[in-house]
């Protein structure tokens, strides 16, 4: 159904796709992997009509396409579902749905008939989606399920969907295969571009490999596995496992006590409490939604608790800004790297030193950055954390998810943080880069700082944590060893089974 030849594609000196072929065909789900970097979305929106290759060709059904925007590609029956949602908050369901494909005219706009069509289609395919809900009220997998409808009300045969489960619970992951599934039995063509492997391997028929903006080769699902296929993407034998040895935790840095925050959505955070040592890593487990975010957020200083104390090595800091927590030495990865952990316009060298932009070595006399030591320190943070491409001078936002997360984790990392607050650490991120990212958490520990995690990845959470919290509606419901738990166990524990 799509075959792509030869494709560039150039962002100044920035090659994304250096050589790139391969084709999908119809009726199938093809997934597309490799790291980030490696041109995977790129391929995929000069598909979709988002950019437009250097050279090369497109062909869709047999014929050579000269797909220009967006809406070149609709008409020809594509769609596309972006890893961050494109979504207006405050509209319903409906509402977003029809943006930019109204029916009626702008005097006589027909609502009335696309709510009725989105709940077909809903029905159609067990979507479970109710046209007049308000996105923000609605959960990110119900989102999710929103932008999928969003394309199939534009008649789309072909989706490219991109990151497709980055922010859905396991649970979620579920529902969502059963109905890719499903719309793979009406006929329709899925591309997934995806990191986790697992998952290619749950629902795709075949997975192209890419790396360095070429392809290394096109693979039958069915004849391959993760160990292989992560040797593809990163051209080397690749760790699938955390190895740690055992933690050495000594005196309580964070002490967590009755603390409360009431939330937009959702029972309050309530309740809580919990110690973390030095030299050990805290992981909290939870189906999302039910208070991590605002738990931690709560801890960095972004947020101010309803009541509760939280004290940092025997000091109050639950009034503390997010300032003073940073200055204290309390580090944070944030969940949504995009609202929380970039300046997206900015360009890597001053996303490098946020938070440390007023104080030496960074800040000279004066009040003046000094520029020789952001050169340093944004030099250090791309050598050390590998990020791509190695060029200071470029926009955060022109970076591939990825990239965005070793940056901001490699600009925490360089502060040597006594506790480092870390939400969904490898969300978007390749299996290679993955690995290096365990890795260095554990160096943490090891070196006795104290690690607080969220992971919506149970396996990850698990393999990671010296001790692990449940949290289910704001609560802290039970502390497990995730050496002998059994991921039943916390499942029932998550969901209240």
């Amino acid at each position: 159904m799509l075959e792509v030849t030869h494709i560039k594609k150039a962002f100044g000196d920035c090659v994304a796709n250096a050589d790139v072929s391969f084709s999908v065909k119809k009726g199938t789900i093809h997934a597309i992997v490799g790291e980030n970097g490696a041109g995977k979305s790129t391929i995929m929106k000069i598909v979709y009509g988002l950019y437009r290759p250097d050279a090369g060709e497109v062909r869709f059904d047999g014929k050579p396409v000269n797909i220009r925007t967006p809406h070149d590609a609709i008409a020809l029956g594509i769609g596309m579902v972006h890893q961050h949602f494109m979504l207006v908050d405050t509209m319903t369901v409906a509402e977003n749905i029809i943006l930019g494909a109204e029916t009626g005219t702008a005097i006589s706009l027909d609502l009335d008939e696309a709510r009725e069509r989105v709940r077909t289609l809903s029905a159609e395919l067990k979507l479970n989606v109710d046209p007049d809900a308000v996105i923000e009220d609605l959960s990110v997998g119900a989102q999710q399920r929103v932008e999928l409808l969003k394309a199939l009300f534009r008649n789309a045969n072909f989706l490219i969907l991109d990151e497709p489960t980055a922010v859905l619970t396991p649970q979620e992951v579920a529902e969502f295969f059963a109905i890719l599934r499903r719309m793979k039995e009406q006929g329709k063509t899925i591309v997934i571009i995806t990191h986790k492997l697992e998952e290619v391997l749950a629902i795709s028929d075949e997975v192209t490999v890419m790396r360095d903006g070429t392809v290394v080769g096109t693979v039958e699902t069915a004849t391959t596995n993760s160990a292989e296929l992560a040797r593809m993407i990163v051209g080397r034998d690749v760790l699938l496992r955390v190895e740690k040895g055992e933690a050495k935790p000594a005196d309580i840095v964070l002490d967590v006590s009755g603390l409360r925050i009431e939330r937009k959505h959702g029972p309050p955070v309530e309740d809580v409490t919990f110690s973390v040592r030095s030299g050990e890593i805290v992981g909290i487990a939870g189906v999302e939604g039910n208070g991590q975010t605002e738990l931690i957020e709560c801890l960095a200083g972004l947020i101010r608790p309803n009541s509760g104390s939280v004290k940092f090595s025997g000091r109050d800091i639950t009034n503390a800004s997010a300032r003073e927590v940073k200055e204290l030495g309390i580090g944070h990865i944030p969940e949504d790297r995009l609202k929380r952990g970039l300046l997206k316009n900015s360009d890597l060298a001053e996303n490098s030193i946020l938070g440390t932009h007023y104080k030496p070595p960074i800040a000279a006399s004066a009040g003046m950055i000094d520029s020789a030591a952001v050169a340093s320190r944004v030099g250090g943070i791309i050598e050390r954390f590998d990020v791509r491409p190695a060029d200071a001078s470029l926009a955060a936002r022109s970076l591939s998810g990825g990239n965005q997360q070793k940056l901001i984790i490699g600009r925490e990392f360089e502060l040597e943080p006594k506790l480092l607050l870390v939400s969904q650490p490898t969300r978007g991120v390749d299996i290679g880069a993955i690995e290096f990212i365990h890795r260095k958490l554990v160096e943490l520990r090891d070196r006795g700082a104290a690690v607080l995690l969220v992971s919506a990845e149970l396996e990850e959470v698990t393999a990671l944590a010296d001790r692990l919290l449940v949290i289910r509606d704001g609560k802290i419901v039970g502390e497990v060893d995730p050496r002998v738990a059994s991921v039943e166990e916390i499942g029932l524990l998550m969901t209240g089974g």
